[in-house]
């Protein structure tokens, strides 16, 4: 009878051990919370360990016990993050199902491959070397522009989630990705059938730049398709920005001199589109660059409110041009002087890119 009562006695305290080490919420980190790195091809019972050993898991015994229960289970490997008392069985879900620990990411429209690389940065992801490195290689788009410089334009702008130690390569990857979701629900209007791709991207990064709304971009687009057309420069004071940034020289603003800046990219100087893409455009510009605005205009200047007036003559444009400075006095502006913001025009003056 005692040997009896003792082996009931243990089964109790055994149930009750697993019962407190499986069932009952425990935190054995700082209030901060802790990482854990789970590797490729790790076993139950190095897992168990390293969690007991973070102070996830109460018991690792009894971890292991669980996932060899859950035959049909397996876990997986990443990076996971716990910052508040769990039970086991939460812990192995949670690696059962491969939710490891991301951060987001979110590329707004218009940046190129260097904001997005200080952007990273940063968020703390990787350096801005690391991802310049892999944004500089196109050789993952070779099939959609096998001519393109470097990955700037097909880095698609969106909201992305990534683990904390992602690679430059990784990165690019899913931006990619995404731009060729987006470019296979575009419409197959003639434009895009008698334009290679990475032209189509190249006017839809000038338009980008060139204004912030979504509804003026086929008007934009329109102009610039006017001008390729006749073999009129474009004249596009992104363009020369983005020169300048290639060249590790732009200021944050442009003067007079900047417009005679030799580069393959300065529309001033060269005619047609510049040699690749200028910006990461979203999918309003593209679909503005595959379907341009029927206009008969070749002029646009801002109109102080974000949008711009458009003209078909020089003659009008110069009327638009100082009906613009005159709204920019009126609006106090601290440079009343200064000349618009402008693009495809015969510029009197200096311009900001946008």
């Amino acid at each position: 009878m005692r040997l009896l009562l003792i082996f009931v006695l243990l089964v109790l305290i055994l149930a009750g051990y697993v019962y407190v080490a499986l069932y009952q919420p425990y935190q054995g980190f700082t209030s901060g919370g802790v990482y854990v790195d789970i590797p490729h091809g790790a076993s139950q019972r190095s897992i168990a360990r390293l969690l007991a050993g973070y102070g996830v898991v109460r018991s690792s015994i009894a971890f292991e016990a669980l996932c060899r229960s859950r035959k049909g289970r397996t876990l997986e490997a990443g990076e996971y993050f716990f910052d508040h008392p769990v039970t086991s069985f939460e812990v192995f879900d949670a690696l059962a199902n491969g939710r490891v620990y991301v951060k987001e990411l979110v590329v707004p429209e218009g940046f190129t491959m260097f904001d997005i690389a200080d952007l990273a940065a940063s968020e703390g992801f990787l350096s801005r070397d690391e991802f310049l490195v892999a944004a500089r290689d196109p050789s993952s788009i070779r099939d959609l522009a096998p001519d393109a410089p470097s990955l700037e334009g097909f880095l698609f702008p969106a909201t992305y989630e990534f683990p904390r130690h992602v690679t430059g390569k990784d990165m690019t990857a899913a931006m990619v990705k995404r731009f060729r979701q987006v470019w296979i629900t575009l419409p197959p209007a003639n434009a895009a059938a008698t334009r290679r791709v990475k032209d189509v991207v190249t006017l839809a990064s000038l338009v980008e730049r060139e204004t912030p709304r979504p509804e003026e971009r086929p008007h934009v687009a329109g102009v610039f398709a006017n001008r390729l057309r006749i073999g009129q420069p474009l004249q596009c004071d992104p363009t020369v920005a983005y020169a300048l940034t290639l060249a590790g020289g732009y200021t944050g603003k442009l003067d007079g001199e900047d417009l005679r800046f030799g580069s393959p990219y300065n529309t001033y100087h060269n005619r047609g589109l510049p040699p690749g893409p200028i910006a990461n455009p979203g999918e309003a510009s593209l679909r503005a660059a595959i379907d341009p605005s029927h206009t008969d205009d070749l002029y646009f200047v801002a109109n102080t409110e974000g949008g711009h007036f458009f003209s078909e003559t020089l003659k009008e444009h110069n009327q638009n041009v100082a009906r613009y400075r005159h709204l920019l006095e009126q609006s106090q502006s601290p440079d009343p002087g200064a000349a618009p913001p402008a693009t495809a025009v015969s510029k009197p003056g200096p311009t900001r890119p946008r």
